[in-house]
């Protein structure tokens, strides 16, 4: 039997199913609709895409490092109980693998790509957790980059993570603890840039116009408020900057001077779980309690 898009459109809106999903449903269940809404339950395809409007800000942060390759994900679900749950933690890092592996442009096109690790569509994957499991969960973002060295990742409690790509005449093991302690560094002082010529005019433009305004140089001359300006902007571009930072395990040198005739850092990417996401306002507790008593 043909199945039209009218067919898929009528099964999404009924069970909040995906529109491949309820394409396959309908193809499986010869077009009878009230059948393929069932094989989606059984599933729990359906619930899961119920549960895609929730709110889901927690997670964790997973990274894999395969030679010369190296990814970091994020992935969120509802309750900080469930992103302690070793299935959960073991789908990031699948997924975090398999952004490595497949190299998808976006998480669009990664849902619909197959899991390297379980040879079915990630997008299936990740429902059947969701039904397991009983919450929202989403790939919200990854990145990956293909080095010419080594690239390094440090992950702290899950929360933050960070990958890095360097560039060194020797990949040693020197080397590759270096990379590791400026992870860690990136982790904890969260710069922006690699370096100052990165720094966009429009950010040290705007820094400027903040600083020229503020009032403890309201009374001062026009020259002397300018020389003063540019050195707090020195400052502040300095801070915002990892070569010019102070290495946290070691602050009487900068970073640029640690990995002097050493390496040099290409890019970095630093993710804080949830970042910019609403939180869940609700009690855990309760809702289970609320569930009980439905």
């Amino acid at each position: 039997m043909e199945i039209k898009a009218s067919m898929v459109k009528e099964l999404r809106d009924k069970t909040g199913a995906g529109m491949m999903d309820a394409k396959k449903a309908l193809v499986e269940a010869d077009g009878d609709m009230d059948k393929a809404a069932e094989l989606l339950r059984q599933k729990g395809i359906a619930s899961a895409d119920k549960k895609m409007g929730r709110i889901a800000a927690e997670g964790v942060v997973a990274t894999y490092i395969d030679g010369k390759i190296g990814a970091m994900v994020e992935m969120n679900c509802e309750t900080d109980f469930v992103a302690k749950n070793e299935n959960f933690k073991n789908l990031a890092d699948m997924m975090a693998k398999a952004v490595a592996i497949l190299n998808p442009a976006s998480v669009e096109d990664m849902l619909k790509m197959d899991c390297p690790v379980c040879k079915k569509p990630i997008d299936d994957v990740i429902k059947e957790q969701i039904a397991k499991i009983g919450e929202k969960i989403t790939i919200r973002r990854f990145v990956r980059y293909e080095s010419a060295c080594c690239p390094a990742t440090y992950v702290h409690n899950g929360k933050i993570g960070v990958l890095l790509d360097v560039k060194c005449e020797k990949e040693c093991d020197e080397t590759k603890t270096i990379a590791k302690d400026i992870c860690l560094h990136i982790a904890s002082s969260a710069p922006e840039f690699v370096s100052r010529d990165q720094i966009p005019s429009s950010v040290i433009e705007e820094e400027k116009r903040i600083e020229m305004g503020k009032e403890d140089l309201a009374k001062k001359p026009e020259a002397i408020r300018e020389k003063i300006v540019a050195g707090r902007i020195d400052k502040l571009m300095a801070q915002r900057c990892l070569l010019d930072q102070a290495f946290v395990k070691d602050p009487n040198q900068t970073i640029a001077q640690l990995i002097e005739g050493k390496l040099s850092v290409v890019r970095f990417e630093r993710y804080v779980l949830g970042e910019g996401l609403e939180k869940r306002q609700d009690n855990f507790a309760d809702e289970v309690m609320s569930q009980i008593k439905g």
